[in-house]
């Protein structure tokens, strides 16, 4: 059985949906790496950092919070690592759990691409719609996601 097509609407919000998330997404990494030396991806993990318990995660916890694979998420944290902006540890109560955590240089560094990433959002997302579309687009895509818990 051949499935259904989908409407002109239909096809009409995917694409959108595609498209929208696509080009805002590139467009908020390439304005942090050229002004921050960092990845999307990057400032997400540190973003992530910073808002957990001590400024650190369990490498698993933080993967499922970045949607990335644990390889993905190891060749990531190896960069920061390599920038000094998180470190890895044990955690504290379990030695062969491996942790990232955000050092001072990290912080200060997820501070002033902040205002690049809160700027570029405005710019190229929530500037672009009314209030009302805004609250429309919540809406929608709660209706999917479910309502989001930061984390």
């Amino acid at each position: 059985m051949v499935a259904e097509r989908l409407t002109q609407t239909e096809l009409r919000a995917w694409q959108a949906l595609l498209h929208a998330h696509h080009d805002v997404t590139a467009t908020l990494d390439r304005e942090l790496r050229e002004e921050h030396d960092l990845s999307f991806s990057e400032y997400d993990v540190l973003l992530r950092l910073a808002r957990a318990p001590d400024r650190a995660l369990r490498m698993t916890d933080l993967a499922t919070r970045v949607l990335l694979s644990p390889s993905g998420l190891t060749r990531l944290v190896d960069r920061l690592v390599g920038k000094r902006l998180i470190k890895r540890r044990e955690a504290p109560n379990d030695g062969r759990v491996a942790m990232a955590a955000l050092t001072e240089r990290g912080y200060e560094e997820l501070r002033k691409a902040a205002r690049t990433h809160l700027r570029g959002i405005r710019q190229h997302f929530t500037a672009k719609l009314s209030e009302t579309q805004l609250r429309n687009v919540a809406s929608g895509l709660e209706a999917i996601a479910g309502p989001h818990e930061p984390h």
